[in-house]
């Protein structure tokens, strides 16, 4: 085996191990973080009268799978164990492919800023047990989740959640793509909505959850410190394009 191939595994091998450390670290603690039980209200129940918006919604979702396009952006919008997926989606309206070995700093505040509001939503999903559209109905999936899906708390939405902290920190580095970035972030959410996956009161209320979320983030030194590194970072690597 050549040295220059020696090198190549000994790289992919490092860069794995430091993707896995960045994926368990975080700026903040359940404990230090909002409970999304206290700052959010209760999903509606299925006999309320705010539950029909819930199932319209739910049938304006499964009229948007018979279009290829949006079928396949809810597809690829569903990708949950790669977070890199998730940087890829929100690439174009960022302006820059956000990878760990293109742009580390931004990778390293994207990562740790989402696994840390990622958290907020484990509480209200055990506390509510909200059954999720496609149990309530039988029906399957666009995404063909059914099977790690099934049980798990519907409210809130762990896509949506991730996706608006994604465009809010990206907004922050970025601020003049601000309105494309939080447009991707409906669209992301809406995608689960399209799934089955999610009523939109999940979504919805996941969209703000992040927000209250964030809003605590911006008083960390960690997260400020490596902010600044990231936005140093952006315009660095834009101005060289």
């Amino acid at each position: 085996m050549g040295t220059k191939k020696i090198l190549t595994i000994l790289f992919v091998f490092f860069a794995a191990i430091v993707s896995i450390s960045a994926q368990k670290a975080i700026y903040l603690t359940t404990e230090q973080l909002p409970n999304l039980i206290k700052c959010l209200p209760a999903p509606p129940a299925f006999d309320s009268p705010e539950f029909s918006n819930d199932i319209v919604r739910y049938a304006w979702g499964k009229q948007q799978r018979k279009d290829p396009k949006r079928a396949a952006i809810a597809k690829g919008d569903a990708i949950w164990d790669s977070i890199d997926s998730l940087f890829h989606q929100f690439a174009v309206p960022f302006g820059l492919e956000v990878t760990l070995e293109g742009t580390p700093e931004i990778y390293k505040l994207l990562t740790t800023a989402i696994y840390t509001i990622d958290q907020m939503r484990v509480a209200p999903k055990a506390h509510y047990k909200r059954q999720r559209p496609f149990e309530r109905y039988d029906e399957p999936m666009l995404t063909g989740e059914e099977d790690n899906l099934r049980g798990e708390g519907s409210y809130p939405s762990g896509h949506a959640l991730r996706g608006q902290t994604c465009a809010l920190v990206m907004a922050q580095i970025a601020p003049e793509n601000a309105d494309t970035l939080f447009y991707r972030a409906h669209i992301y959410a809406q995608s689960r909505v399209i799934a089955g996956a999610h009523w939109q009161s999940d979504v919805d209320a996941s969209r703000n959850g992040a927000t209250i979320g964030y809003c605590v983030l911006q008083n960390c030194p960690a997260f400020i410190e490596q902010m600044k590194k990231a936005q140093k970072e952006y315009r660095k690597v834009k101005d060289e394009k």
